[in-house]
C-alpha cells in the first residue's frame, strides 16, 4: 500500500508547551510541530516566526498574553516558508523583518510555496480562508541587525550564517540569555527539511557559524529546547550528521551512474534506523533527496515546488 502523501495523514493535535527560558524569553514547542518564540524589551514584545495562519498564531498569542502584556513591536521571521510566515497578520506588529533574500524568495515562490505546503500539511493550516495573502516584510537586511531591547534587557542580534535551510535563513540572538533561536538550521529530535536548501554550505561553515554562538537554550524550527553548551552542541551535530549522511550516501549512487531512486532508497536504508521515529522523516526524505540529486547535477539554486511536483517526487520515490 502506498504511503498517504507527506503529512497529509497526520491529523493528530500535538500537546503544546510554553516554556520561560529566562526573564522575558518563551518559546512555545509542540511535539515536533513548528516552534515559536517571544522575547520581552522594556516596554515591548518581539515575536519569533508566525506560524501557518493567523488563526493559528491567535492561539500562541493567548498563550504568550498570560506572560505580558506588552505590544509586539516586531516579528522576526526566519526564513520565508508558508508555515512560518502566513500567520504574521495576527500580530499586528509594528514591522515585519526578514533577511534580504528571503524576502526575494517570497516574491519568486511564495505562492507556489503556500500552496506546496498547504498541501503536504494541511493541519498546520487552521482557517486557512483566514490568511489575507503573502507575507512580505517591512524591514530586511543583508547580513547582520542589531535590535535594542531597552533598560536592562539586553538585545538581539539578527544574523545571517550562510546558505542554508534556504538561501536566507536567519537565527535570533539574545546574548543576555545565552537563547538563539535557529529557525530550520537546526532540529532537535526532528527529521530535517532540505527540499530548498544548499546541503554542502549548510552541513559546514553554516552549521559551524551557528555552533560558535555557544548557546545555552537553542530553539530549533522543531522539538525541545536543547538546553546547556553540550545539548545544544549535540543538536547541531544531530542535524549535520543528518545531511552529512544524505550527501555521503547520495554522492556514492550518482558516481557510479545510479538513479534519483536508488539514492533516496540508499539514505532511507542508512538513515532510517537512527532517524526514522523522528517527525516527518518519511514526509521530507523524498523532497530532501531530490534537491541534494539536483546539487550533485550542478542545479545550484532549488528548483520551485508546486503541488505538481510534489506529487511526481513522491510518486516516484516514496511507495
Amino acid at each position: 500500500m502506498a504511503k498517504p502523501f507527506a503529512s497529509s495523514a497526520d491529523l493528530t493535535e500535538k500537546s503544546e508547551t510554553l516554556e520561560t527560558l529566562a526573564d522575558g524569553v518563551y518559546a512555545l514547542t509542540a511535539e515536533g510541530d513548528p516552534n515559536v518564540g517571544a522575547i520581552e524589551g522594556e516596554d515591548f514584545v518581539v515575536c519569533i516566526e508566525a506560524r501557518a495562519t493567523p488563526a493559528a498564531a491567535r492561539d500562541w498569542l493567548a498563550k504568550l498574553r498570560e506572560k505580558t502584556d506588552k505590544p509586539i513591536k516586531h516579528l522576526i521571521l526566519t526564513h520565508y516558508h508558508a508555515v512560518r510566515v502566513l500567520g504574521a497578520a495576527a500580530f499586528e506588529a509594528e514591522n515585519i523583518i526578514m533577511s534580504d533574500v528571503s524576502r526575494q524568495l517570497v516574491e519568486e515562490r511564495g505562492k507556489q510555496d503556500w500552496d506546496s505546503e498547504y498541501g503536504r500539511m494541511p493541519r498546520l493550516f487552521k482557517e486557512p480562508d483566514g490568511i489575507p495573502g503573502l507575507t512580505r516584510p517591512t524591514i530586511t537586511f543583508k547580513d547582520e541587525m542589531r535590535i535594542e531591547l531597552g533598560g536592562d534587557r539586553g538585545h538581539l542580534e539578527l544574523k545571517f550564517c550562510g546558505r542554508g535551510h534556504t538561501a536566507g535563513d536567519i537565527v535570533v540572538w539574545h546574548e543576555k540569555s545565552k537563547t538563539l533561536f535557529t529557525g530550520d538550521l537546526v532540529e532537535a529530535e526532528a527529521a530535517l527539511y532540505t527540499g530548498d536548501a544548499f546541503h554542502f554550505d549548510w552541513s559546514k561553515h553554516t552549521l559551524d557559524n551557528v555552533k560558535a554562538f555557544r548557546s545555552e537554550n537553542l530553539v530549533g524550527g522543531r522539538g525541545a529546547v536543547a538546553k546547556g553548551v553540550e545539548a545544544t552542541d549535540k543538536a547541531i551535530e544531530q542535524s549535520r550528521d543528518f545531511l552529512k549522511t544524505m550527501i555521503r550516501e547520495t554522492q556514492a549512487v550518482h558516481e557510479r551512474g545510479g538513479t534519483l531512486k536508488e539514492a533516496f532508497e540508499a539514505c532511507h536504508r542508512t538513515l532510517e534506523p537512527k532517524y526514522g521515529r523522528w517527525p516527518i522523516f518519511e514526509h521530507c526524505l523524498p523532497f530532501d533527496v531530490k534537491r541534494l540529486w539536483d546539487e550533485f547535477n550542478g542545479k545550484d539554486w532549488p528548483e520551485i515546488w508546486t503541488m505538481e511536483l510534489d506529487r511526481q517526487v513522491w510518486d516516484q520515490l516514496q511507495d
